[in-house]
């Protein structure tokens, strides 16, 4: 039986005459590392509040831990870390207090593990909250989160304003956690690049739409980059099934497509190109142009989601 720590079904979350959030329908399995991902305003911190409990649904509902959302018991919260995007601590604490009255919550602690992660940012316990760096204020946010061991760490837009030294040891302490058999990450990121390097699971929100989930790797493989040469001016291109962008230039074509089967490659063979070669692209290339204006968008979530349930994913 598949086993869910996040589940959503029809999710969906209006301000007014506003749709932030729509029909959401998510799954992030067990273990994993799941990046959820879209620009700015596209629902992703409305989500993560109604996952939370700390928002209502319009309609809709969201499962965590197997518990409704809406009514999340003191115990399955005990489950569940959760670092909001200004890292907000209690300004007037010192390190150290801020760490004794987490611990007092009840459930378990780990000072080791509170320790290490302060000592990773390089944090003095002595030091008053109001007085650390955005970026040891993400550590010791990241510490208080990780020392109850929790079974679910989620996190929203983590690295936000952080130099790249403070989000690499964000990500080497977030990675901590994932060490315990069954831990799940759950996070959104505007780092792209910091994404590709750790997850292994991804979900894309695009105007309030989910447009995407699958594995890391399958999204890798269904965006893909062709560059076609030619001695002069390439021609008008005809239809292409899954095109997302198209850029010409003098001699040559630069063409990003979803889901490349045979017949795009028939109809790639028929362009008059000198060559045609696969370019390597990035996770922010692909998903730049995965969202971008061009191109069809809804047959992608719904043939990953077809391949994922006969894969039992």
């Amino acid at each position: 039986m598949n086993d869910y720590v996040i589940q959503t079904r029809g999710l969906t979350r209006y301000f007014g005459n506003k749709c932030a959030v729509y029909e959401l329908d998510l799954r992030v399995p067990r273990g994993s590392v799941f990046a959820f991902l879209g620009r700015n305003g596209s629902g992703k911190t409305t989500t993560i509040r109604m996952l939370l409990g700390l928002l209502d649904a319009t309609r809709g509902e969201a499962r965590i831990l197997g518990q409704d959302s809406r009514r999340l018991s003191p115990q399955v919260m005990a489950r569940i870390g959760y670092i909001a995007e200004s890292h907000p601590v209690y300004r007037w604490m010192r390190v150290s207090e801020a760490a004794a009255f987490a611990s007092r919550f009840g459930g378990p602690w780990n000072h080791k593990v509170f320790d290490a992660v302060i000592s990773h940012f390089r944090v003095d316990a002595r030091t008053r909250a109001s007085e650390l760096s955005r970026g040891e204020r993400a550590g010791l946010s990241l510490a208080l989160a990780l020392a109850p061991e929790p079974e679910l760490l989620i996190l929203d837009d983590p690295a936000l304003g952080l130099d790249p030294v403070a989000r690499r040891s964000l990500l080497e302490s977030m990675l901590y956690v994932t060490r315990g058999q069954g831990r799940t990450v759950f996070f959104s990121s505007h780092m792209l690049a910091d994404v590709e390097r750790v997850a292994d699971c991804v979900a894309i929100l695009d105007y309030s739409v989910l447009r995407a989930q699958c594995p890391m790797e399958t999204f890798r493989q269904r965006v893909r980059q062709y560059v076609l040469k030619y001695p002069g001016m390439p021609p008008e291109l005809p239809r292409i099934p899954g095109l997302l962008q198209a850029f010409r230039a003098d001699r040559e074509t630069r063409l990003t497509i979803a889901n490349v089967d045979e017949a795009t490659q028939q109809v790639l063979a028929t362009l008059g190109a000198q060559s045609v070669q696969e370019s390597p692209l990035s996770l922010e290339d692909a998903l730049i142009a995965y969202m971008g204006e061009r191109g069809e968008k809804s047959f992608f979530q719904d043939s990953l989601m077809r391949n994922l349930e006969r894969q039992g994913v």
